[in-house]
């Protein structure tokens, strides 16, 4: 069936005309939609809204990750005719996804960017949908959590990352991806005694009371034992879960602005991401890909399966 089916589909994320099910449009042809949903604005009947955050003008060290998005909808092509591995279910088939393209926004006023996104993603939800983001750099993530909590209120997050984001910053006017965390918890957006950071390797002192379990957590206890207590961290809570891709090592992930050694594994991250099934995920974004220093797409593959992931924990609970 999908050898005929080869031979007859192209550009599905304009022809096809059914938001469920597979595609089994040729990998290296056709235009490139997140798994080859349909590009839409119209998002009735829609369950999750994948949306590219372009913006990277607030990195502090090495940019591109306004191309990311456009990268990871490449890589993204590898994946749509088959069910997610390890989900014992195919959110493809059982849920109505979309590509609902990219924010747009004036380059020369950065400074507007954040409200945007709060706009833009609270266009997503007030339709119905679920929204996953495809970054950008961190600084992206503050708008996403304003407009979920407009929504649902204080959250939790789980957070997958280098770096805990949570240096100080009163200034309103900024725009850094290293502070967006800290922000959001001034805002009271995120409660952070119910939040957990994964993977950091990096030091800040203030950790606003965030738990942490560190890079070497993970491989002292292991991703199965780290999921656990994350699940229980966040049980009953809403949860927004945003993965920086430098939560992964640079052996797995070279693509990114500012990569740290002695990092996770791909194959820890997807461990725990599966383990996770259960929580109550509301949204959530994967971010910092920068396609100028990847290799042969290793970082987008990688940033592709974890937005993926983030749809099938979102739909875990709903099945």
């Amino acid at each position: 069936m999908a050898l005929e089916d080869a031979k007859t589909q192209i550009d599905h994320a304009f022809t096809r005309d059914d938001l469920k099910g597979p595609s089994f449009e040729n990998v290296f042809a056709g235009a490139a939609s997140f798994l080859r949903r349909r590009y839409t604005k119209d998002l009735t009947g829609v369950d999750i809204a994948v949306t590219g955050l372009p913006f990277d003008q607030a990195v502090t060290n090495r940019p591109g990750t306004r191309l990311g998005p456009r990268a990871i909808r490449e890589a993204s092509l590898l994946q749509p005719c088959d069910a997610p591995y390890g989900w014992g279910y195919d959110v493809l088939s059982e849920f109505a996804i979309a590509d609902y393209g990219d924010m747009a926004f004036d380059y020369a006023q950065p400074s507007e960017v954040p409200e945007r996104i709060e706009a833009h993603v609270a266009g997503i939800l007030d339709q119905g949908a679920a929204c996953v983001a495809l970054g950008g750099d961190h600084s992206v993530t503050l708008g996403c959590l304003r407009a979920h909590a407009a929504q649902c209120g204080p959250m939790s997050v789980i957070q997958f990352d280098a770096h805990t984001d949570t240096w100080a910053d009163d200034d309103p006017a900024r725009v850094d991806h290293g502070t967006f965390l800290y922000k959001a918890v001034q805002e009271g957006l995120v409660d952070p005694e119910r939040s957990v950071q994964i993977g950091i390797r990096t030091e800040n002192p203030d950790t606003l009371g965030f738990r942490i379990f560190d890079a070497r957590d993970v491989q002292a206890l292991g991703p199965l034992a780290v999921a656990e207590q994350a699940r229980e961290i966040v049980a009953g809570r809403p949860v927004y879960l945003t993965f920086d891709i430098d939560a992964l090592d640079p052996a797995f992930a070279p693509g990114t602005g500012t990569p740290v050694w002695g990092g996770l594994t791909s194959q820890q991250a997807a461990v725990m991401l599966r383990a996770l099934a259960g929580i109550e995920m509301v949204g959530g974004d994967v971010v910092e890909v920068s396609p100028p220093f990847d290799h042969a797409g290793i970082t987008a593959i990688a940033a592709a399966h974890v937005a993926t992931d983030l749809c099938c924990l979102w739909g875990w609970t709903r099945r």
